[in-house]
């Protein structure tokens, strides 16, 4: 089997919630590859390798975002409120 018909064997058993994570997922990778490299140059097996962003190239990285455009701007607002974790803090404040 090919990995996009393996894909697509998933996807049939695969619940609503995950699926939307995973569109946003792909999504997400298809344009972090069109801002590096093609695709079809990505492997499998290449190393992960960490970027160590700064404030100053976070900020730069903003401004190639653009505005938000579309009618989907609660429906998106929404799955971040139902799929965000709490923030869990069980150690001591270094700075009281």
């Amino acid at each position: 089997m090919t990995i996009k018909e393996l894909l697509l064997s998933e996807i049939e058993s695969t619940p609503d919630a995950i699926l939307a994570e995973t569109l946003d997922f792909i999504r997400f990778l298809k344009t972090k590859s069109t801002q590096t490299q093609p695709v079809s140059e990505v492997s499998p097996s290449a190393p992960h390798t960490t970027v160590n962003s700064t404030g100053r190239s976070l900020l730069e990285h903003l401004k190639t975002i653009g505005k938000w455009s579309g009618d989907d701007l609660e429906e998106c607002l929404s799955l971040v409120y139902a799929t965000r974790g709490k923030a869990k803090f069980d150690y001591e404040n270094p700075f009281e």
